[in-house]
């Protein structure tokens, strides 16, 4: 489990195709308090870590079945690219975002990029099956990052980003047309569940 709180920008250093994907990410984590086995969440997908590293710099690396890739943006990772990480929760640790299970449910597209003051104002449309799960002040995992929903119209959602977010995530690179990975709140789909049955 996961909060959606960013607490590193990693960099994608190698990709390689051995049956699934592997990919290595360098990361300014201690790599010494990793375990192979570690779940890491990178750009909102929960992944194993399946070898460490650090020279010339810390890294691990991580397997991606076909499935993931399917299902999230990873499919447009390259080597440069820079991705939200994020450690498996421990218990005692705070819970400063909302409960993120790592599980993608769809890719969300950017359809708009604005400025307000410092702040960055971003609307996205939703894949149809997963608009109903979104709703005005709820929760939302957006490429692993916690964010809260402003408005709802149909398909199309909006968040706010303020300067300190763009800041310790790879959010001030955002651009319309980008694909993002949506992890809808696990209790807006429990209570839409009970309503379905109810």
């Amino acid at each position: 489990m996961f909060t959606g709180i960013i607490t590193d920008q990693g960099k994608i250093l190698k990709l390689e195709q051995r049956g699934d994907r592997r990919v290595r990410i360098g990361t300014a984590y201690d790599v010494d308090s990793i375990e192979i086995g570690a779940s890491v969440a990178c750009d909102g997908v929960c992944l194993t870590v399946v070898a460490l590293g650090s020279e010339p710099q810390s890294w691990f690396e991580v397997q991606i079945s076909a499935e993931s890739v399917s299902r999230t943006n990873l499919g447009a990772w390259a080597a440069g690219r820079r991705v939200n990480l994020e450690r498996a929760l421990r218990v005692g640790d705070e819970l400063g975002g909302h409960i993120v299970s790592g599980h993608v449910d769809g890719v969300a597209e950017v359809i708009n990029v604005r400025d307000e003051g410092d702040s960055t104002r971003i609307t996205l449309r939703a894949p149809d099956a997963l608009a109903k799960y979104i709703a005005p002040k709820g929760s939302v995992a957006l490429n692993g990052t916690s964010l809260t929903v402003n408005e709802v119209s149909g398909s199309e959602f909006g968040v706010n980003l303020i300067p300190h977010t763009k800041e310790v995530t790879t959010w001030a690179s955002v651009a319309t047309g980008d694909a993002v990975n949506l992890e809808i709140d696990t209790l807006a789909r429990y209570v839409a569940r009970l309503q379905e049955s109810g």
